[in-house]
């Protein structure tokens, strides 16, 4: 086995330490890094195709990330006990890494790429995900595939205090209000190049915006996005090392051979410009999408007719119609841009900060317990929620020490919102990414469990597609919980800008098409309430966004959201004050945790009685502290009837020294019933009191399991146990199926004590001498353990003559 190559350095501003290796896992792959921080590693490969697959026109490259949950030192939960399809985590962190990676490959390497990082140990401190990008290109580096990097990323905390803290714990990100994850290259100047930036608001910000902490707006950001260059420069002089170490010690490292893949000929583009052009100009201006698409497929086929002509008629270009379809694409970017950039004027017809048409409606659909329909010119998403017990919180099986969610979001969007036809089913990578991006907008307004006890899951439906469905889906979900009464902090707008770099000028463009996004430079989506930003998700084609042109972008974003806000507060200016006629009404009752056992009963019987009896569900958790009982139910009288009956169990009501109750026997045991008179007290009726007099054999003679009966208060002693005694008439005997001896009268007492004088027996008949004999009583202990456990057990006259013992029948003789 190899020596592993290793470099490791400080993380400024901390006390960790981030390392590179190499050398000692996966001999055989073009690369393979060995990245941990912390307790947390990751090892990461990457590997290319020797030649490109036939008919290839995209760069196919794949990252996976593989969790282990022995890395956490766990067994999968799942029913095989192995792991299985990728989480959401995993899903995301793909796609994170995924992001800078695939615009730093150079134009025209079409070769099958992977990358597949494998989590080796989560230490539950310190994420993967960050360290899953830098693993990723120092792979890349070192594996001799054609890669355009270093890139480094980094994840910063804002703390309430107002500082960002690098690689931050997953406690610190926690405690803190935002979440920023970065990753950039180092320009030939020396300054980093922001590539992609995902980021979002804590659970908690809101709350620590009331109790005085920074709120994050567009300036705060802006300064992130600068801090953020010290420690990405950190890790890519790492990773410098690791290759100048690499050739130190293994030579230089040996670039794999490929052929550019041309899309088309600058003969072919030519040809097509000359051809294509004024067809192709007022066509890619037409305003419905629809119309706009059928027009250039047109022009498209004129052109592709005219240059490669047919069978019969062979053209210039015959047998390359993919490239000159390819050409014309080409060509209409050029033109779009070309007109933004010299006229200001956008495809649709829109200026450069302009905003399409904005409706919202809510209450679209009469049983959901909360739904709203948002548009934006062609883009419409209904988004609808549904409030349900906490025991539905979402359990999560992954290497984050979070294992609950109480807020799920979920994004559809199927093929016919394109116009299309298409796969239906399961959701895609891009359909989980932009749900986790909708969620992450919208989760610092959720109120916590403690304020609003409900499991809230939020769909989106995305209806029709023309740019940015995830901003859309952050508005309709806004407005779904108002409607839905979820007390939010406030509404939350989201919009998708977009930016054209041309002839050095940095156009920047509001509510971008879905053509912009692919025509442009970047794509950047921000969503916030009228005073704090939640989230941002900003993706660059070029080398890097000036910092001053990047605040001006912050800026025109926020414009925009606030006129989005405008609508949204016309149609619905606050939170309905109560939820849904459809949702369950919930209450949330916090006692002392030695109550959950009396609440909970032997084998869940108490509670399952009171859902029995009032229809309500109720679940019972606790915090270390207290218990939690959570009580819902649709009607809500239902719910304040198992209220009621659970905080009789907590604080019973006093029964009354005297009083008459009629009660139900709940317990029958030998030495008596137990009848529950109030909710959450019962009190023992002693087996000597039931006979009226007459002895009888056992409690089942007189009273059955359930049956109600007319007591009294006899006694409370100082634990507040309480003796009970019949009221009116005592029970009569029930008729015995069995052995009629075991029911017939038995003489009394008094008549057959005279058994004990008899005298002892004599020698002569085989017996011992009375001075021989000794007597043990086990009655006077018994008797005091039991009025110990159940409180008064009756006076002594009842028990000895009554019918309970004989004179003799708790002594034993020993010799």
């Amino acid at each position: 086995m190899a020596d592993p190559i290793t470099v490791s350095g400080p993380v400024s501003g901390t006390d960790k330490t981030l390392t590179f290796e190499t050398g000692k896992f996966a001999p055989q792959s073009m690369g393979a890094v060995v990245a941990s921080i912390g307790g947390t590693k990751v090892l990461t490969t990457a590997n290319a195709a020797n030649k490109v697959r036939e008919g290839m026109d995209f760069f196919p490259l794949t990252v996976d990330v593989e969790e282990r949950a022995y890395a956490a030192g766990k067994i999968p939960g799942s029913f095989f006990r192995r792991e299985g399809r990728p989480t959401e985590d995993a899903i995301l962190t793909c796609r994170l890494t995924d992001r800078p990676l695939r615009p730093s490959f150079p134009k025209g390497f079409r070769n099958e790429t992977q990358v597949v990082t494998t989590v080796l140990g989560a230490d539950q401190s310190n994420p993967h995900d960050v360290l899953s990008i830098n693993a990723a290109s120092a792979a890349l580096m070192i594996s001799g595939i054609p890669f355009d990097g270093p890139i480094g990323s980094i994840r910063m905390a804002y703390s309430v205090d107002g500082d960002w803290i690098p690689h931050p714990t997953f406690e610190e990100a926690e405690a803190g209000t935002f979440d920023l994850v970065i990753a950039g290259r180092e320009l030939d100047n020396g300054d980093i190049a922001v590539m992609m930036v995902e980021a979002g608001g804590s659970e908690n910000a809101f709350y620590y915006y009331d109790d005085g902490a920074k709120k994050v707006t567009e300036e705060v950001l802006a300064d992130g996005l600068e801090a953020c260059k010290v420690w990405i420069k950190e890790s890519i002089a790492l990773q410098r090392q690791l290759v100048a170490s690499v050739i130190a010690t293994q030579g230089p490292i040996e670039m794999m051979s490929w052929t550019p893949v041309l899309d088309y000929t600058d003969e072919i583009f030519a040809a097509v410009e000359k051809s294509a052009t004024e067809a192709l100009a007022p066509a890619i201006i037409i305003l419905a999408k629809a119309e706009r698409n059928a027009a250039t497929d047109a022009v498209t086929a004129d052109t592709v007719a005219e240059l490669c002509g047919t069978k019969d008629a062979p053209g210039e270009f015959a047998g390359q119609e993919k490239m000159v379809k390819e050409a014309v694409r080409s060509l209409s970017k050029i033109l779009m841009r070309r007109r933004v950039v010299e006229e200001g004027v956008r495809m649709d017809g829109r200026g450069t900060s302009d905003l399409r048409a904005v409706t919202a409606e809510i209450g679209v659909l009469p049983t959901a317990h909360g739904s709203s329909l948002f548009q934006r010119g062609e883009t419409q998403v209904m988004n609808v929620v549904t409030l349900a017990m906490p025991r539905m919180n979402q359990m999560i099986d992954s290497l984050s020490p979070n294992n609950e969610k109480r807020y799920l979001h979920h994004y559809n969007m199927p093929p016919w919102a394109n116009g299309e036809t298409g796969r239906v089913g399961s959701p895609k990578r891009r359909e989980i990414g932009h749900g986790a991006l909708a969620a992450r907008a919208v989760l610092p307004v959720i109120p916590n469990q403690e304020d609003f006890a409900y499991t809230l899951r939020l769909v989106s439906e995305v209806m029709s597609s023309n740019g940015s469905t995830s901003m859309a889906s952050v508005c309709s979900s806004s407005l779904s919980l108002m409607d839905a009464g979820v007390p939010t902090k406030g509404p939350v707008s989201g919009i998708a800008m977009g930016l054209i770099y041309e002839d050095g000028k940095y156009i920047t463009l509001t509510d971008i098409l879905g053509s912009e996004d692919a025509f442009g430079d970047m794509d950047f989506k921000v969503a916030g309430t009228e005073d704090a930003i939640t989230a941002l998700q900003l993706d660059t084609k070029i080398d890097g966004i000036p910092a001053d042109v990047l605040t001006a972008a912050l800026a025109q974003a926020r414009d925009a959201r606030l006129e989005i806000l405008e609508v949204m507060n016309a149609c619905i200016p606050e939170s309905n004050t109560e939820v849904a006629e459809t949702a369950p009404k919930i209450a949330t009752i916090y006692i002392p945790l030695d109550k959950v056992g009396e609440v909970i009963g032997p084998k869940g019987k108490v509670i399952n009685t009171i859902q029995q009896e009032t229809g309500a569900d109720i679940g019972v958790d606790d915090d270390g502290a207290r218990g939690i009982v959570t009580i819902g139910a649709v009607e809500a009288w239902r719910m304040e009837e198992a209220k009621d009956a659970i905080l009789a169990i907590v604080d019973p009501p006093k029964a009354e020294l005297g009083a008459v109750y009629t009660g139900r026997v709940v317990n029958i045991t030998k030495f008596g019933a137990f009848v529950n008179i109030l909710p959450g007290r019962d009190g023992l009726v002693h087996i000597s009191k039931l006979g009226g007099g007459k002895r009888i054999n056992s409690v089942e003679d007189v009273l059955s399991l359930g049956e109600e009966i007319e007591v009294r208060v006899e006694e409370i002693d100082d634990k507040g146990k309480v003796s009970l005694v019949p009221a009116g008439d005592p029970p009569s005997a029930k008729e015995s199926s069995g052995d009629s001896s075991s029911s017939r009268d038995r003489a009394p007492r008094a008549e057959r004590s005279e058994r004990s004088e008899r005298p002892a027996r004599s020698e002569s008949n085989g017996g011992d001498n009375d001075s021989d004999i000794v007597e043990v009583s086990f009655e006077e202990s018994f008797d005091a353990e039991l009025a110990d456990e159940l409180g008064d057990l009756g006076p002594k006259s009842d028990r000895t003559g009554g019918g309970g013992r004989r004179n003799d029948g708790g002594r034993r003789r020993h010799r």
